[in-house]
């Protein structure tokens, strides 16, 4: 038995145990309220699996394969159907491929369900943060998120030339014939872009002790909870809270200066510090709701946007290049839209907004990674109340599996859905015949890092040429990620960057 196996029972034993010990706690290790379910109530069909633990470890299993998809459509969708019963973390749950029903339960309004996320997500991000909070407070924080995800638009020539630099400036430090993990670069390149449009903070070494914090916490997001492990900090949750605890206070003493600084305005004349830089996010969070935000909900708020520009953009950009060196075609099509486009411009004229729209193939090649990479695969909710979907009945408060993967990699929604094939988004050459398959979006970027990611994408293709160091892969458990961050060779097209 290998050590990876070995670590891989291991956890599974101490996920059932965990598990176990969580419903003997709670007076619920016989789960006596499936015995009084109303037999009205038609559910999907399927199997409770292993007790309590389900179809959790065989799923589990499953992501540590290079093929996931093959057990989830061949063990799970042909038996069943898009929709099954199952077992998952001690409870009733429905796993969900059918991509209608995915989009009824993801739909903002949080009517029909509410996110579900396991405890250590509430901590790491915080209880008020967009991913956890509910109801009203929830619609608040999003349509906060949503107004941010405006900011830049009224005065976009000055975004757009920040990025651009913030993108140079990061490439200036590669050698060439430098091997780089592109993982890594393209982590500090999202961290320094997050930190500079929603905090107005350069980036130095203040955003990169940030950005290590952040490694941390993402580590432990995605790591097992439990008792005592705050006393226990060489493990990967011991070290995201004591994270969680120092991103905290660093951001404590940049909302407390921001509100020195507006206190400091409000006695004088003139144009307030606000007015002369732009509002960001905090100028946002300290007048939302007339000014009623405590320090706690304006911290969980930044630490939950930071966090989901940092992996996703990072990860994005990673598996875009992966696949795209995988598939040169796409790429030299990449590098002839990117070329047309500088070519009428200046040697240092940044890219204008106009430019990025005009980057109709960028986008295929950014949702087609989207869809085939799945940096999500998939989301946890709970009904709100008995939801009624084609036949059956999902009782209120089952958990349910909304996965994005099983719709985005099925043969029955995607011609060869495991191939990159970014033409496909093509609306001539669209192959997907079902609106609701375009789940990518869900997660796609908004704001700045969208805008970050084309830039990446703009950049690097028309400035750099590389090649693989080393063969690296894909991998799903416990998150989507490359196995070694994918160590690149890289050498400039045209000898220098301007």
């Amino acid at each position: 038995m290998d050590a990876s196996t070995m670590l891989f029972v291991a956890v599974s034993a101490i996920i059932f145990l965990a598990v176990a010990l969580k419903q003997l706690l709670s007076g619920l290790i016989l789960t006596p309220q499936l015995k009084n379910e109303r037999p009205a109530a038609r559910l999907p069909p399927g199997s409770t699996g292993l007790p309590l633990l389900g179809d959790m470890l065989r799923l589990i299993s499953a992501y540590r394969l290079p093929n996931p998809e093959l057990f989830i459509h061949e063990h799970i969708v042909a038996r069943h159907g898009a929709m099954s019963t199952t077992h998952l973390l001690g409870e009733r749950a429905v796993f969900s491929a059918d991509p209608s029903f995915n989009r009824l339960v993801l739909s903002g309004d949080g009517r029909a369900a509410d996110t579900s996320y396991p405890s250590s997500v509430a901590t790491l991000l915080g209880a008020r943060s967009v991913l956890v909070t509910r109801g009203p407070a929830h619609k608040g924080l999003h349509a906060l998120a949503l107004a941010l995800a405006r900011l830049g638009y009224p005065a976009l020539p000055p975004l757009v030339a920040r990025v651009d630099r913030l993108v140079l400036a990061a490439m200036a430090q590669w050698e060439p014939g430098e091997t780089i993990r592109l993982v890594d670069e393209a982590k500090k390149i999202a961290m320094s872009i997050n930190i500079k449009h929603l905090l107005s903070i350069e980036p130095g070494p203040w955003s990169e002790s940030l950005r290590c914090e952040f490694n941390a916490i993402s580590d432990g997001l995605v790591s097992l909870p439990f008792p005592l492990a705050s006393l226990l900090p060489f493990t990967n949750y011991g070290k995201a809270l004591k994270a969680r605890k120092n991103v905290a206070l660093a951001l404590q003493e940049v909302v407390r200066k921001r509100m020195d600084e507006k206190a400091m305005d409000a006695g004088a004349d003139g144009e307030t510090a606000a007015g002369k830089k732009g509002k960001d996010m905090v100028d946002l969070l300290l007048e939302a709701d007339g000014g009623s935000f405590s320090m706690e909900q304006m911290v969980d708020f930044c630490v939950n946007l930071l966090a989901a520009g940092y992996d996703t953009t990072s990860l994005t950009m990673t598996l875009a290049v992966k696949f795209l060196t995988e598939t040169p075609t796409a790429l030299a099509q990449l590098r002839e839209e990117h070329d047309s486009i500088r070519k009428g411009k200046g040697e240092n004229q940044s890219l204008q907004w106009s430019d990025y729209r005009s980057m109709a193939f960028t986008q295929c090649v950014i949702n087609e990674t989207l869809r085939v990479g799945n940096i999500v695969n998939g989301v946890l909710r709970r009904a709100n109340t008995d939801i009624h979907f084609k036949d059956y009945i999902i009782p209120k408060g089952y958990k349910i599996f909304a996965s994005f993967r099983a719709v985005h990699l099925s043969n029955e929604h995607y011609e060869n859905a495991r191939t990159f094939h970014p033409w496909i988004w093509q609306s001539k050459n669209r192959t997907c015949q079902h609106p609701t398959c375009s789940l990518p979006l869900v997660v796609a970027l908004v704001g700045a890092q969208a805008m970050s990611l084309r830039e990446l994408l703009s950049r690097f293709s028309s400035i750099i040429f590389w090649d693989e160091a080393e063969e690296d892969k894909v991998v799903f458990f416990p998150t989507t990620r490359t196995l070694k961050g994918y160590p690149i060779n890289v050498r400039l097209r045209s000898g220098s960057i301007s």
